[in-house]
Parts: structure tokens; C-alpha cells; sequence
């Protein structure tokens, strides 16, 4: 157990060292100012402006923003569903069927909100065309929104009586030509050297042991599993995922991919210091997001290795569902990496965790994603419990609550709760939804506390556009995909809407300088605050539900 917690240590401080410079480079970037060795990219953002025409280069207020989002998010989205919808007439599709509407809706409304959810799989249902053209181009796309949509609130936190949030097509361009783009040719370079796939061939054949002629699927697999883990995406090539050694191959891709997943949402932290020109703003979310991270991790290493089940079978360690070349260890970092980041990708099978070990990156998405989160989505979702712990710390103690300067009003309560319960309200109505439904127990291949459990994690993981599933339930029926499609809809849109008129509201105000009746929201105290209030809010409206599920599972293994 002590050699795992210092692979997570190790894990941590590689993580940490790696994005630093790089929310500096983040932080340089989408503020216009393009650093010297990426300056050979300026003619091809250029040539995107050229394209989007005289619209990208206006600034824009909290409702334009916010309609070129979904501007653009809209047109992504049937894009996607007819290419999922005739891919079979495309060039390499002869060999996969066309999906149907609800499912190809499902698989595109899930790319676009940067969730991923696959109700598939990828091998046997995608062609490499509907996966290069299809797939990964969204992958790159959600992610820069969610890195644009940042930005935005970023400049209203810092900018003062102004009400324009910058240009969301510039934003977007930014981040996607000198963030996304160059990071992800040197983690797919990377990857392809540890043996992970890259070839434009559909596959080979070749004959089994048993003298049968097989096929073993291939594609560009290397580019996809590189944006999708920078990206916070997770939607894997192959339907076994980042588990399937031909997207994850050796212990070294596995670290790898794993580092991806929280870099981009570690070093916009640290942008976010940078921007505010205050580091230890940063450095308190940071601080909250290891707490958690740390705390999940130890919980689900101890969980899988001294777990009740197989003791008798395995010693002390349940590798059930878990690859051998990564162990306990490696299994459990990625479990709680992906779900406090909003990835969804998996290296090993959650439904065969312990209860525990499951109910914890359960609980993680639970919180919102925040604990460092997607891409721009972690971030600005923390801000907004950041602002509400601010809010009631000042009612406390009887101070104007205020945080870099600005005065917090109800109008942005308002907006900071309705990012907060989003995805809250939209899990458990999900959850009430499956539970309601009179075929429910056909999807299931569990019964009792754990059937239960997989349902509520479904309805978790769409509602926080995770992506992740525990398995064992039937994911593509036409009333899963259709609910599904909604919930990620609106888990995704929503708390964007609310973010824009929060930055647009908070930029428009004056900044007042400070003084010895301040708040602090660097202390140690509103550290501990900030942590109070998230746990809470979780806590108090999951309980009972995790009551039902993981933890009534593990009481009846003991």
C-alpha cells in the first residue's frame, strides 16, 4: 500500500512541475500574446479568421457569446449525426452499418458536450472515417469551447466596468492552433512509440489458435486517444477503452495518458493565477483539488486492496476487471483522475470495484467535476462554489462578501447556483427517471444494492458530462439514448449560459481596493471553508441515494 501511495505522489509531482510553465503558456496565449517559438502558427489562425469572416474579429457580450456557442455546437451536432447516420456510404465504411437516429443523436450530442459517451462499440459499430473526421475533430472542438467559455469569466473576474467578454471564434481558434493541436502531436508521437496503433488500415486478418479465421481492428488510434485524454474527452477507439493494449500498451503509455488527463485542467489553475495577477488565487483552488484528489485516491487503494470480497482468492489485493500490467495502483490513480476531470476513460473495469472503490469517483463526479474537471469546465465550475463559500463565509462573519476586489450581488449567487445544481438536480432526476422506468430491469445484469449502484452512476456520469459507466447496463435502447441526450444537453448548456452572464456581470463592476475588513480567500480558514461547503453540498444530496446503492452493497459483504 505504501509503494502505491508513492506512485500517486510521484504521479503528482510530475503533474504539478509540467503545468506550471504551461498555464503560463495558456495564460500568454489566450491573451493575445503569441510567444516567439509558436509564432509560425500565426498565418494559419489567421487563415481561420479569414474563414469565420468579420464576426471573429468583434467583441462580444455574454449573449452573443453565449449564442456563438451554441451557434456552433448546434451545427456540430447534426453535422455529426448525419456523418454517424450514412457512414456506411462513406470511403471505409462498407464494413459497419449506418446507426440509427436515436443512437447516432446519443454518440453526437455526447462529442459535442465534451462527455463521450459511447452506447457502442467503437471497433466493430465506427468506420475510421465517421472516428478521424467524425469523432475527433469534436474532441478537439468541445474542448476548446470549454477552454473559450474560461476565458471569458477570466476577463470579467479582471477586468473592470467592462461588459464585453472578447471574441468566443478568436478564443476558440486560440486554443485549439497553439493549446490543443501541438500538444496532442507530441503525446500521440509519444504514444505511438510505446506501441499504440496509428495506420490508416481498417485491420488485418489472421488465424486463431483454434485454426479460425480472424480479423484484428486497426485505425488512427494513437491521434484520437491523445486529444481525448488532453481534452478531457475519454471516448475510446476501441470499446474496452484505454484497458485494450492497442490504445494503452505499457506501463509507461499508461502513465502517460494519465498525466494527459489533468494537464490541461492542472495548468489552467495555474492560468488562472497568472491571469488575476495573484497566485495564491490560484494556489487555493490548487490546494482543494490535491486535497480531494489524494483523499479519493488513498480511499480507493485502500478499498481494492483490502476488500472483503476476494480476499480468500487473491491475498489482500482484488484485481477483478483490472489489468496485470498495471496493478491496484496505476487502476486506482486513473479511476479517481478521470472522473474528477471529466474524462470518462477507463484502464480498468469500475463495475468490479470494490462498493467503495466505486462509490468514490462516483461521489467525485457527484461534486460537479470540479476537482480540477474538463477542460475550462472544471475550473469555472469551482469558481462557482468558490464565489458561493465567499458568499457565506461574508454572512458569517458580517462582511461585504467580495472576491478579487468586486462585490458579490445576488445576481451572481444566483448564476454561480445554477451552475452548482445543474448537474446536481439533472443526476438525480436521471436516476428517479431509470429507477421509474417498467423495463429497468431488463438493462441490468446485477441485481439488489449494485444494480442500483450502476444506474445511479449512468445517470452521474451523463448528467456531469463524464462520459465513464460502471457497466452492466444495457447503454443503446432508443429511451436511454434519448434521456441521456438531454441530460448532457442541458448539464453542458446551461451552466455555460449562467458563467457568461456571471463574467459579463462581475466585468462590469468596479474594483475596490483592499483593506483590513477584506475577506481573505487565500487563508488556510477559507481554505477549509471552500472545502466545507463543496463536501456538503455533495454530501447532503447524495447520501441518501449512495445510502441505497455502494454503501448498502458494502454492509451486505461484510
Amino acid at each position: 500500500m505504501s509503494s502505491v501511495i508513492y506512485q500517486g505522489l510521484f504521479f503528482l509531482f510530475i503533474l504539478l512541475a509540467l503545468a506550471l510553465p504551461l498555464g503560463w503558456y495558456i495564460k500568454e496565449i489566450m491573451q493575445g500574446k503569441i510567444p516567439k517559438g509558436v509564432r509560425f502558427l500565426q498565418p494559419l489562425e489567421r487563415l481561420f479568421y479569414k474563414v469565420i469572416g468579420p464576426i471573429s474579429k468583434k467583441e462580444m457580450s455574454a449573449k452573443r457569446y453565449g449564442a456563438s456557442v451554441l451557434l456552433l455546437s448546434i451545427l456540430s451536432i447534426i453535422l455529426l449525426t448525419v456523418i454517424l447516420m450514412t457512414q456506411h456510404f462513406m470511403p471505409g465504411g462498407s464494413s459497419v452499418k449506418n446507426l440509427s437516429l436515436p443512437l447516432a443523436l446519443n454518440t453526437a450530442v455526447s462529442f459535442v458536450t465534451n462527455t463521450n459517451w459511447q452506447a457502442y462499440a467503437g471497433e466493430t459499430t465506427l468506420s475510421n472515417t465517421s472516428q478521424m473526421f467524425g469523432l475527433t475533430v469534436q474532441n478537439f472542438v468541445s474542448a476548446g469551447v470549454g477552454l473559450s467559455v474560461l476565458v471569458a469569466l477570466l476577463r470579467g473576474l479582471s477586468q473592470v466596468k467592462k461588459k464585453v467578454l472578447g471574441n468566443f471564434w478568436q478564443d476558440l481558434t486560440r486554443s485549439l492552433i497553439y493549446v490543443l493541436l501541438p500538444l496532442s502531436i507530441i503525446f500521440a508521437i509519444l504514444l505511438i512509440s510505446q506501441g499504440t496503433v496509428q495506420t490508416f488500415k481498417s485491420g488485418i486478418s489472421y488465424e486463431g489458435l483454434e485454426g479460425k479465421n480472424l480479423w484484428l481492428h486497426l485505425g488512427p488510434v494513437a491521434s484520437q486517444v491523445a486529444i481525448k485524454q488532453l481534452g478531457t474527452n475519454g471516448g475510446g477507439f476501441f470499446g474496452a477503452n484505454s484497458a485494450y493494449p492497442f490504445e494503452n500498451p505499457t506501463i509507461f503509455s499508461n502513465f502517460l495518458e494519465n498525466l494527459a488527463i489533468l494537464l490541461i485542467p492542472a495548468a489552467l489553475i495555474f492560468a488562472f493565477g497568472f491571469w488575476v495577477k495573484d497566485w495564491k488565487q490560484g494556489r487555493t483552488i490548487m490546494i482543494v483539488s490535491l486535497f480531494f484528489l489524494l483523499l479519493a485516491f488513498i480511499g480507493v487503494a485502500f478499498n481494492e486492496f483490502y476488500g472483503p470480497e476476494f480476499a480468500h482468492v487473491l491475498g489482500t489485493t482484488n484485481l477483478e476487471g483490472k489489468e496485470v500490467r498495471f496493478g491496484v495502483g496505476w487502476s486506482s490513480l486513473w479511476s479517481v483522475g478521470t472522473t474528477a476531470a471529466s474524462n470518462g476513460s477507463v484502464n480498468a473495469m469500475l463495475d468490479s470495484f470494490m462498493p467503495l472503490g466505486g462509490a468514490i469517483p462516483m461521489f467525485l463526479m457527484q461534486l460537479g467535476e470540479i476537482i480540477f474537471g474538463g477542460v475550462g469546465s472544471g475550473l469555472y465550475g469551482m469558481l462557482a462554489f468558490l464565489l458561493l463559500a465567499v458568499f457565506i463565509a461574508g454572512l458569517l462573519v458580517g462582511r461585504t462578501p467580495e472576491y478579487l476586489g468586486k462585490k458579490i450581488e445576488a445576481f451572481d449567487i444566483k448564476m454561480a447556483s445554477i451552475v452548482i445544481l445543474t448537474p446536481l438536480m439533472l443526476t438525480l432526476f436521471g436516476t428517479m427517471v431509470f429507477v421509474l422506468h417498467p423495463e429497468v430491469l431488463t438493462w441490468l445484469t446485477n441485481q439488489g444494492p449494485h444494480a442500483f449502484s450502476e444506474l445511479l452512476y449512468g445517470a452521474t456520469s451523463l448528467a456531469n458530462n463524464n462520459g465513464s459507466a460502471f457497466g452492466g447496463l444495457l447503454a443503446d435502447t432508443p429511451f436511454i439514448n434519448i434521456l441521456g441526450s438531454l441530460l448532457m444537453l442541458v448539464s453542458r448548456y446551461l451552466p455555460i449560459i449562467a458563467i457568461l452572464l456571471l463574467a459579463e456581470n462581475m466585468g462590469s463592476k468596479k474594483k475596490a481596493a483592499l483593506s483590513s475588513g477584506t475577506l481573505s480567500t487565500v487563508s488556510p480558514t477559507f481554505v477549509s471553508m471552500l472545502i466545507i461547503v463543496i463536501l456538503v453540498i455533495g454530501a447532503l444530496s447524495f447520501l441518501p441515494a449512495l445510502a441505497l446503492g455502494p454503501i448498502a452493497e458494502y454492509f451486505t459483504m461484510k
